[in-house]
């Protein structure tokens, strides 16, 4: 009894620990972090409402901590949810992982990737790597895991995925790729992992099922989302494809876009939240929704070599842009009218913040962060195929395929269906790093005895020699 309760307490210990670590950087900044789509979330958190562009979901999870008090429990609440999945994970892939260990893991991650900018951003944007891992436990070791963690695990998944329309078409991917390998390996005997597909396509239906119901609930309409079109032409914009389809149209198509034909924007995100966009001019999301999607299918049937030229382009870009910071910088007047409205107490800590007087660098950060990510997709690809080559059909195969295949798919979704951004695949590359350190068991030994001299040099310099006693 005594041992059970000595390992709870290291494990409350190291877990503890690893949130305030997580914590950390937003604690320094002197408020969360903060986005352009923040502002949104918190109106929609505080007073409910529609938009088109952002998840409803994320939101009810914002307002259920609080948000007009402070958006520091909130962000305590995820950057927890966080930590518990991981070491949850940790657990499973390795079988034995001690408590200081996993906190070992997560003072690495930390220094070494953009993981606390994005467990502590309000933003949904950590949500899906959270959603990666859950649908891989589940999906895979489903058998293994009690219910009370795998209901905790698929509330997770189900929030993960509803919060953003882009972990939406990931977690399809992924469900189709755990069902590819329950095929291939249905003659094959499995020891630990094993692919069963039932659970994660169900936490996807639900998934589906709460979406629409939010959406009627909401609207009084049936439908799934109302934003996809504009984010897909806005990158047809970027790309050039548009003005093509309207120089070629117009004027006897009728587009309303015609009149703007010769002053779109070059930029996407130009296009989607410029003041003198024709975008607003037009109506916004819903506004021009019938008229994007005739132009994309004209676009497409008029280039449809450009199409694919362009999509394997922009997911080639997207796949090898993964910088930490994209958004974390003086944001200007955006997020202020939804604080000055909803959360007035708080706007003087906002402006106070490091993030809003240009006090954040992350030059440095860079330096280090992308070459250890950029080497841990290459480690990924390295397991899988000498893991292959060896038919060890274990979380050796499965785990590193699982999470290329996420980072491959979410380079699709966000870079050819929208445009290439940073934190698309910043947000996941963590993850990777994660998953090399459970799989590399020698690099985990180096990491664990590194930080064992460390602490050890730490206390020589701080506390002085250990007291060996004087001989008499």
């Amino acid at each position: 009894m005594s041992a059970w309760r000595g390992t709870r307490f290291a494990w409350l210990s190291a877990l503890t620990a690893s949130v305030l670590l997580m914590l950390a950087p937003a604690v320094w900044n002197g408020f969360p972090f903060m986005f352009y789509d923040t502002g949104a979330f918190i109106e929609m958190a505080v007073q409910g409402g529609f938009k088109p562009e952002r998840s409803a979901f994320y939101s009810v999870f914002l307002s259920a901590f609080w948000p007009r008090f402070s958006l520091w429990p909130a962000m305590v609440a995820q950057v927890l949810m966080t930590v518990l999945v991981m070491a949850a994970f940790g657990r499973v892939v390795l079988p034995g992982l001690s408590p200081w260990r996993f906190f070992t893991l997560i003072v690495a991650l930390s220094l070494c990737t953009g993981l606390p900018w994005y467990a502590a951003e309000v933003l949904p944007d950590i949500l899906a790597p959270l959603s990666v891992l859950c649908l891989y436990l589940i999906g895979f070791h489903g058998a293994a895991l009690g219910w009370p963690q795998k209901t905790a695990l698929i509330a997770v998944a189900i929030l993960g995925i509803t919060s953003h329309a882009s972990h939406l078409g990931l977690a399809a991917g992924l469900i189709a790729v755990i069902g590819l390998m329950q095929a291939v390996t249905r003659h094959v005997t499995l020891i630990s992992a094993s692919p069963r597909v039932v659970l994660p396509a169900l936490v996807f239906a639900l998934s589906l099922l709460s979406l629409v119901v939010s959406n009627f609930a909401r609207t009084g309409d049936v439908f799934l989302s109302r934003s996809g079109p504009a984010f897909l032409f806005g990158r047809l914009v970027q790309d050039g494809i548009a003005k093509r389809v309207l120089d070629d149209t117009c004027p006897g198509s009728g587009y309303r876009l015609c009149a703007y034909k010769d002053s779109l924007p070059k930029d996407a995100n130009d296009y989607l939240w410029g003041h003198e966009s024709p975008f607003q001019s037009l109506g916004g999301f819903e506004g021009t929704a019938g008229e994007a999607e005739s132009i994309i299918v004209e676009s497409v049937k008029r280039y449809p070599w450009i199409h694919l030229r362009m999509a394997v382009s922009n997911t080639v870009e997207q796949l090898t842009t993964f910088e930490t910071g994209d958004g974390i910088e003086p944001l200007n007047e955006i997020p202020v009218p939804a604080i000055t409205q909803h959360l007035p107490g708080q706007l003087e800590g906002y402006r106070a913040s490091r993030q809003q007087n240009s006090q954040i660098t992350f030059r440095w950060i860079n330096a280090l962060q992308v070459p250890i990510c950029a080497l841990s997709f290459a480690a990924l690809n390295a397991i899988l195929v000498s893991s292959a080559l060896r038919r060890d059909w274990t979380d050796r195969i499965f785990l590193p395929a699982f999470l290329l295949a996420a980072l491959f798919g979410n380079a699709f979704i966000c870079g050819a269906l929208s445009n290439p951004q940073d934190r698309y695949q910043s947000r996941l590359m963590w993850a990777a790093t994660f998953v090399v350190l459970l799989l590399t068991k020698r690099l985990q030994s180096r990491l664990w005895y590194g930080a064992l001299a460390v602490m050890k040099n730490f206390r020589t310099r701080v506390i002085g020699p250990p007291d060996i006693g004087v001989a008499t």
